[in-house]
């Protein structure tokens, strides 16, 4: 049976993507993971992979081609003289999207929301649980059996009286717009700071960075990876309030925030508890870069279950950051004083008390002894 491959969204906010190039050609047997080729918005390009075994049947995309997301790229075939259908260039729509476009949760989510499906942006080209959930997150509106309106509703804003000229968000700006909206509408926002002793870590950084040779300072991976290991253990910290229940995440996806040039990100480091203190720097490290470079793949930019954000590089002092859609806790590092380093973190205090949020910072501030 022949399997389509659709054009991913890189961003939430992302109608259409550019095709660069393909990596295999017509009749090439490939294999589940293999890169296929390349799609890119003005900001970041994904590597489009084979979701299975199989031979290229054909193209329905070439390269500098601008598609709509979610409309088909190629066809793979369990054989490579298999037919595909021929009217196939139309874009897939959310009413006519095969059950293979979705997943069976997918589905009982859509169901149990009352969701229409041609509203919920695909990811690696399929609605799965996490593009449900990031729709949701949005703050969109939810259509469901009961009585209770579990969206919040807002009057829209009046034209000011003042002459001006409006002007349309960029993607990325409505990206954070979306951000913000959750953190006001959802979240019960708390934030905790304290002061700690820069000298214990600023020697553990620079006796991890001699001994492994690294070029830059491991001060920041390593201060996120304590915060790895703090929600490892209490899983309060890697949750958040879904229908009245803490909802605690199995894996720690650890956003970290990263400034490329006026593009910034919140680059996901997924199952991050999975690596040791040494690899959770080489992996944060190659994060960072290829943020910088607008080269992360879609997983990369979405699902952060916490955060991790500093700005010591503008010498600032106090910053208190926005929570991420659908987390309770994000750390918010600054510059120091007079020997002090200064720790705070944005809270959801539907989730987490002060005094845990206090002992958890307290952790983070001291560096790993053995």
């Amino acid at each position: 049976m022949a399997t389509p491959i659709h054009a991913p969204r890189i961003n939430n906010n992302d109608d259409e993507v550019k095709v660069l190039a393909f990596d295999v050609a017509q009749g090439a047997l490939v294999q589940s993971g293999q890169i296929l080729g390349q799609i890119e918005t003005d900001k970041a390009v994904l590597d489009v992979e084979s979701p299975a075994d199989g031979y290229v049947l054909g193209f329905l995309a070439k390269p500098d081609d601008m598609v709509k997301v979610g409309s088909i790229l190629l066809w793979l075939g369990e054989q490579p003289d298999e037919p595909f259908p021929a009217d196939s260039e139309k874009p897939i729509t959310g009413r006519s999207r095969e059950a293979g476009t979705m997943t069976a949760k997918a589905r009982l989510l859509l169901s149990k929301y009352r969701l229409n499906p041609e509203d919920i942006p695909l990811i690696d080209g399929r609605i799965t649980v996490a593009s449900i959930e990031k729709y949701l997150a949005a703050g969109r509106s939810l259509r469901t059996t009961t009585s209770q309106d579990i969206s919040t509703a807002h009057d829209a804003e009046s034209v000011p009286q003042t002459p001006g000229l409006a002007v349309d968000l960029s993607r990325e700006e409505k990206g954070m717009a979306n951000a913000v909206l959750w953190h006001r509408d959802h979240a019960v926002t708390g934030y905790i700071e304290i002061d700690y002793d820069l000298a214990p870590w600023a020697e553990y950084a620079k006796r991890m960075q001699d001994e492994k040779g690294w070029m830059m300072s491991p001060l920041l991976p390593l201060m996120a990876w304590r915060l790895v290991q703090a929600a490892s253990a209490n899983p309060r910290l890697n949750a958040t309030l879904i229908d009245g229940k803490r909802f605690e995440y199995m894996p720690v996806n650890l956003g970290f925030t990263i400034q490329a040039g006026e593009t910034l990100y919140l680059a996901v480091l997924r199952d991050s508890a999975k690596q040791d203190e040494h690899g959770f720097v080489a992996a944060l490290g190659d994060l960072q870069r290829r943020a910088a470079g607008h080269k992360l793949r879609e997983s990369e930019t979405s699902g952060a279950t916490l955060g991790f954000s500093s700005m010591v590089r503008w010498q600032v002092t106090r910053h208190i950051p926005i929570l991420p859609r659908q987390t309770s806790f994000m750390v918010a590092h600054a510059a120091g004083r007079n020997g002090k380093g200064i720790l705070g973190a944005t809270y959801d205090h539907r989730v987490l008390t002060g005094a845990q949020v206090v002992n958890t910072l307290r952790q983070i501030s001291r560096p790993k002894t053995n």
